[in-house]
């Protein structure tokens, strides 16, 4: 059985701290425990008040039923909770939860000090489970590049693909052979006759000599 004397620090209603503990402890999962109950304080009457339980997993709204006879209890867990604050008033604080979806939970009258300490182990909470998120993120990721990795590794080792060696081109030197004094002796005697500077005759009868000192 839950102590309810850690609950009654910030003076929380201790007949409804009982009865709330009392129906709670049925409802709590393996590793839940509650951190923080805070408890309505309605100017006038305040005969049958709700009360908040935040848990490491979920927050409780527990509303009494039946003229006191029963009690109701909704939950949300942190995974579908954007975002809790509160609300300084006149007679207390409001305490708003914005779920993932739909409409604003608010709950009025709850005794300022307890209201602050309720956001505070609220947002403690959400911190909490954010940085569960982004920690499984991370493994996440590690866990899909290990397994890239293992995956390339299997189909290199598979299909281990042969090594290519390239020959290097082989480039064909062209080597120019010095011409001979007989070719360069007709090859001049042609550019003069290209250049007209010799006549024909003179070109065939130069050329026979060359041809002839052979």
């Amino acid at each position: 059985m839950i102590s309810i004397d850690r609950f009654l620090s910030d003076e929380q209603d201790p007949k409804a701290v009982e009865k709330v503990i009392g129906k709670l402890n049925d409802l709590l999962t393996t590793g839940e425990e509650i951190l923080y109950l805070a408890v309505q304080k309605k100017p006038a009457v305040n005969l049958m008040p709700d009360s908040i339980a935040i848990t490491n997993k979920r927050i409780f709204y527990c509303e009494p039923g039946n003229l006191g006879l029963t009690m109701n209890f909704k939950d949300i867990s942190w995974k579908n909770i954007k975002e809790v604050s509160f609300k300084e008033e006149l007679f207390g604080s409001k305490f708003i939860c914005v779920p993932q979806q739909g409409e604003n939970i608010v709950t009025e009258f709850i005794p300022k000090v307890q209201a602050r300490k309720l956001n505070q182990a609220a947002n403690e909470q959400l911190e909490v489970y954010k940085d569960f998120l982004h920690q499984q993120k991370i493994e996440e990721n590690w866990a899909s590049a290990s397994l890239i990795n293992a995956n390339i590794q299997h189909v290199a080792d598979v299909n281990p693909e042969p090594i290519k060696v390239t020959e290097p081109i082989q480039i064909a030197e062209v080597v120019e052979e010095p011409e001979d004094e007989t070719t360069l002796k007709l090859r001049k005697l042609k550019n003069l006759y290209d250049k007209h500077l010799i006549t024909q005759d003179e070109y065939e009868a130069k050329k026979a000599n060359i041809l002839d000192s052979m």
